[in-house]
């Protein structure tokens, strides 16, 4: 009996651990999720799988055709009735087309601003689940916090409650104490709302159910410590490789090959034919005779005025997409200056809130010590309890700005910090 006890309590005692491993959310594990079952994202895979193919399917210039043909027809106009019936095939092989080159260049250079369209959406992604992530954290740590804060309501309260019963405080003092822990307990419902809406957020992001609230994977990680700033050089060495970039520099080649195209008008087409036809009737005992063809055709347009004007427009677009990678290189460069300066900004003010949080603490120590031994007045505890609670609140808030800052620097920079 005693060894089954014993194996009871081992179970009993260990099953908590594994459930919260089961039920405990990563930010790789919400990452890997998100990217699984995010329809947006999946849209964008699927799109570029069909640019894959349009691109493939610009081969098929460069292969013969194959056209067969059968005909059946029944004449119904004279005295005797009688069948026609056809067979033909044809084959034809385009020797020289100046279009076909610049068509598959434009189909790939349109998979790769595909593929590219692809990985700006990844790293959108990435900064959606880590905004979520981190926020549905900082949520929770204000959970904590605030069923922290009310624990100290309930010690401020029921100090002043005995000393009011040992008639040494006076009843505005209890009720002072009293209106704190109702705010406390107001602090832990608000803070319980925010954060469910934070873990349906972050549930609908990565695929989970959330119609029942208690079964949704709580996230379990830290936010970032590392206080030193990356450098800006690398930063702004790694945003010349952003999407949005590579999609502009993609534009000024597709330009260059529109141009190609335009120009295709000016050459004439080769293409030869291998084709052959025979027709039955059966009328009078006629049957005509089997056709064979080969030949070689050669077009060429001599004049057509739009060719002149769609030449103009594609030289134009070549000018209009290099001046667009300069305005998107100042952009993005200005982006990464300003969200590198964010965290700084909330790396300082982290290590600021640090600092007030120990120095609340020992002011609220204090203050409950003093109170209790009749030295310190009810006004300065119930103050110094809610910048406390303020300080423990800035803290978990200055933990977020750098989490959000430094998950804004990896979308625009493309770098993992």
């Amino acid at each position: 009996m005693f060894k089954k006890a014993a194996l009871f309590g081992v179970i009993i005692g260990v099953m908590p651990v594994f459930v919260g491993s089961v039920l405990a959310l990563t930010m790789q594990d919400a990452l890997t999720k998100a990217r699984e079952n995010l329809p947006s994202y999946q849209a964008v895979k699927k799109k570029t799988e069909a640019a894959d193919a349009s691109y493939r399917a610009t081969l098929g210039a460069y292969f013969p055709s194959l056209d067969v043909a059968i005909q059946a027809d029944r004449d119904y106009r004279s005295g005797d009735n009688y069948n026609t019936r056809g067979y033909g095939a044809t084959l034809s092989y385009s020797l020289y087309n100046p279009r076909r080159k610049s068509t598959r260049d434009i189909a790939e250079l349109n998979l790769e601003t595909q593929q590219e369209e692809l990985r700006k959406n990844l790293l959108e992604l990435d900064y959606r689940v880590k905004v979520a992530f981190y926020t549905t954290l900082a949520e929770k740590d204000i959970l904590e916090q605030s069923r922290m804060q009310l624990r100290n309501s309930e010690t401020d309260y029921n100090v002043a409650e005995g000393r009011r019963k040992l008639g040494v405080a006076r009843l505005s003092e209890a009720l002072q104490a009293s209106v704190r822990l109702e705010q406390a307990r107001f602090n832990v419902v608000q803070a319980e709302g925010h954060l469910n809406k934070s873990l349906s957020e972050l549930s609908s992001l990565i695929g989970n159910s959330y119609e029942n609230i208690n079964l949704i994977d709580m996230p379990e990680g830290v936010f970032p410590l590392d206080s030193t700033l990356p450098e800006l050089k690398t930063l702004s060495a790694a945003v010349l490789q952003r999407p949005e970039i590579r999609q502009m520099e993609i534009a000024l080649k597709t330009a260059k090959s529109s141009l190609s195209l335009a120009s295709a008008d000016f050459y004439p087409t080769l293409s030869a034919n291998l084709s052959y036809s025979r027709s039955d009737a059966g009328t009078l005992g006629t049957r005509m005779a089997e056709d064979k063809n080969i030949g070689v055709t050669a077009s060429w347009n001599i004049f057509e005025l739009g060719k002149f004007y769609r030449k103009k427009s594609a030289g134009i677009e070549i000018a209009v997409s290099e001046e667009n990678i300069r305005e998107m290189k100042r952009q993005l460069l200005l982006d990464c200056r300003k969200a590198w300066e964010d965290l700084g900004k909330a790396t300082r003010n982290r290590a600021v809130a640090d600092e007030q949080l120990k120095q609340a603490t020992q002011n609220y120590e204090q203050a409950l010590g003093e109170y209790k031994v009749g030295v310190g007045d009810i006004l300065s505890l119930v103050q110094a309890e809610s910048l406390l609670a303020g300080a423990r609140e800035q803290l978990i808030a200055a933990q977020l700005n750098v989490a959000l800052a430094t998950a804004l620097l990896e979308k625009i920079s493309g770098k993992q910090l």
